[in-house]
């Protein structure tokens, strides 16, 4: 199964002669005059994959570099200490010592939570319990996972409500959120997966709503490149406030004045804050034509923009 990283080199590539409930654990407190502002560690990812830079100093970098008080980690960087405690402690001490809240963990590539056979639905849903460990460790409010599944839409909609009240279940033991960012496919029916948020109804069971990745005809989402099925973005955003427990800001690329391309960031960002959602606004740059480092400075500045404007 092609990763999230391959995935997104090749159709860049491909792509580049076409266009060059309550306070639970913690996750939110009342956004005021400013947005409060996280950083995605997939916005550094190049840097991360080549060993330009250490994913273990995620948070030091964030602080340092970009003056950002808080982090969401991906897992691809870190499976092969996944199950070790110290390591963990090791990542929380150096986030509190940069005075960084480590906000969830993107977990990636453990397996589809709405496959039709329950015992593969099983496994899929199991190999996410050690994700929900390590966010306790790591003191995190969240796992973030993809909601992958049958090509049925019936099918897929059970079959996501089993897997995800499995999953809601055992996080809920360690006072974890999990949530589902639209990352393409079914995942990207906002409608759809609002019904399925309703009908789990569980505390510590939400949405990441993402700005960008609403292709349904293609996993991962990303609607940087082509897409022949698109769900529109504006009415996806507002399907999944409601349940949101975080919220992404993906970015592409910019204009001359600094907006983005493709997004409207004015018009989501007042949504935002007309929503009942209170927490963390994640910086997740995904463009090519500026550096990883120019994109976050770039999407930093057009939130505080746009969100000083906002009514």
């Amino acid at each position: 199964m092609m990763n999230r990283r391959l995935f997104l080199r090749n159709s860049l590539l491909g792509g580049a002669a076409l266009y060059s409930g309550s306070q639970l654990l913690g996750a939110c407190r009342k956004v005021e005059n400013l947005p409060k502002i996280s950083l995605a560690q997939w916005s550094l990812h190049r840097q991360f994959f080549d060993k330009i830079q250490d994913p273990n100093d995620f948070a030091t970098i964030a602080r340092k570099t970009y003056g950002i008080e808080a982090v969401e980690y991906v897992n691809q960087f870190y499976v092969d200490s996944v199950n070790d405690e110290k390591f963990w402690a090791e990542m929380k001490r150096k986030a509190e010592d940069a005075e960084v809240k480590s906000l969830l963990i993107m977990v990636d590539n453990e397996g589809d939570l709405a496959l039709a056979d329950d015992d593969e639905r099983r496994k899929s849903v199991e190999n996410h319990f050690k994700w929900v460990d390590a966010a306790k460790l790591l003191g995190c409010h969240s796992i973030r996972v993809n909601a992958f599944g049958d090509e049925n839409k019936e099918i897929y909609k059970e079959a996501l409500k089993d897997g995800m009240g499995q999953l809601a279940d055992y996080a809920a033991k360690e006072n974890i959120n999990v949530i589902i960012e639209n990352h393409g496919l079914f995942s990207a029916d906002g409608a759809l997966i609002s019904e399925v948020m309703n009908d789990v109804n569980k505390p510590n069971f939400g949405t990441f709503p993402d700005f960008g990745n609403w292709c349904m005809s293609a996993k991962w989402g990303s609607t940087q490149i082509p897409c022949d099925n698109v769900y529109d973005r504006y009415q996806g955003v507002a399907d999944f406030l409601p349940y949101a427990k975080a919220v992404s800001a993906k970015s592409y690329d910019f204009d001359e004045n600094g907006e983005d391309t493709r997004i409207d960031y004015g018009r989501l960002l007042q949504m935002v804050k007309d929503s009942e959602y209170d927490g963390y606004i994640g910086i997740e740059y995904e463009g090519s034509l500026k550096s990883e480092h120019e994109g976050i400075l770039a999407t930093k500045a057009l939130i505080e923009k746009k969100w000083a404007a906002l009514t």
